[in-house]
């Protein structure tokens, strides 16, 4: 995993679980923004062992990041706990 490619999945991530946080109020700050950095994360691992090319960011790699990212923040947004 290329410097660029952690940036990029960080960033990513960040966006995400901070986009998702504003929707959803009812699970504490930290735990969609985690979900979200870790699973772009994860996005780009499964994106290398797929064989995309690893000297650069590529489109396809971010498109992973945010298909993992977002699918992670929806586990999260049906699993998270109601409070009220």
């Amino acid at each position: 995993m290329t410097l660029s490619s952690l940036v990029t999945a960080l960033a990513v991530g960040a966006v995400l679980g901070l986009g998702a946080r504003w929707i959803l109020r009812a699970v504490p700050f930290w735990v969609p923004l985690g979900v979200a950095v870790g699973a772009a994360v994860l996005g780009t691992v499964v994106g290398r062992l797929a064989g995309i090319d690893t000297s650069t960011v590529t489109a396809l790699e971010v498109v992973l990041q945010v298909a993992f990212a977002a699918a992670a923040v929806t586990l999260v947004a049906m699993t998270g706990d109601v409070r009220g």
